[in-house]
């Protein structure tokens, strides 16, 4: 594991925030700071530390995760996502496992459902990032939604299949959830994880997930909110 200094500012948990020349103001201006302080992004989790793990999902630039999970950590991402503003365009072929998900927004249409190779070009922006949730099971087809200027794509796999290598070898960041001994090994490989890492993913808990790319990773367990438990229910690997 990288040290937790490097590891909070690495790994794509959120870019790092805006470096500009310090500046003081005095105690009687602190009531006019109304906009949050830090580097941006979606809280997804604590890490092995405590620390909160923010994963930096809202882009200038192209953005490809691969999640080897359940369904409930990527519908968990999804509405942490739209909680920050961003539209969640899913692509599923289970329409219903995210029925309840949609409805719960509301009339705001920040998350839409679309049938597999059907999704809309999303027309995302600064002022309007998207995030596209790929529920396409073990083979997702080639998507006409793909990563580009805010605009990212979590592609969701229930676990390693025939299209896993070329998935996480393009992602720019893979998040992996308990398999079993003979997956974690091939990960192992596919990722460059060090032993340790290896040995723990098959025995993960459900809500549980290693985030990694090649040069480093982070273990996150992702708690719910009481909104996110009466919606979804308590966190499960399996669905």
């Amino acid at each position: 594991m990288a040290s937790a200094g490097r590891a909070r500012g690495r790994l794509g948990f959120g870019p790092v925030g805006p470096r500009r020349r310090r500046y003081t103001i005095g105690p009687e201006q602190l009531d006019s700071l109304t906009l949050p302080v830090g580097d941006d992004g979606v809280v997804i989790g604590v890490d092995e530390e405590g620390f909160p793990a923010v994963l930096g999902l809202n882009r200038p630039s192209a953005y490809d995760i691969t999640l080897v999970g359940g369904l409930w950590t990527a519908q968990v991402l999804a509405l942490r996502a739209a909680a920050t503003g961003a539209r969640i365009v899913v692509e599923t072929a289970r329409s219903h496992a995210w029925a309840s998900l949609a409805r719960a927004t509301g009339d705001s249409g920040c998350v839409a459902l679309h049938e597999v190779g059907r999704v809309p070009q999303p027309g995302a922006s600064a002022a309007s990032p998207v995030v596209v949730v790929r529920d396409c099971g073990m083979r997702p087809p080639h998507g006409r939604a793909v990563p580009g200027p805010w605009q990212s794509v979590v592609t969701l796999l229930p676990y390693l299949g025939a299209a896993a290598p070329g998935l996480l070898g393009k992602a720019s960041l893979v998040g992996v959830q308990r398999v079993s001994p003979e997956e974690a090994e091939q990960v192992g490989h596919l990722m460059r994880l060090p032993a340790d890492a290896v040995r723990a993913l098959p025995a993960l808990e459900d809500g549980a997930t290693l985030w990694c790319t090649r040069r480093e990773s982070r273990l996150v367990t992702t708690r719910p909110t009481d909104a996110e438990s009466g919606l979804l229910g308590a966190a499960r690997r399996v669905d």
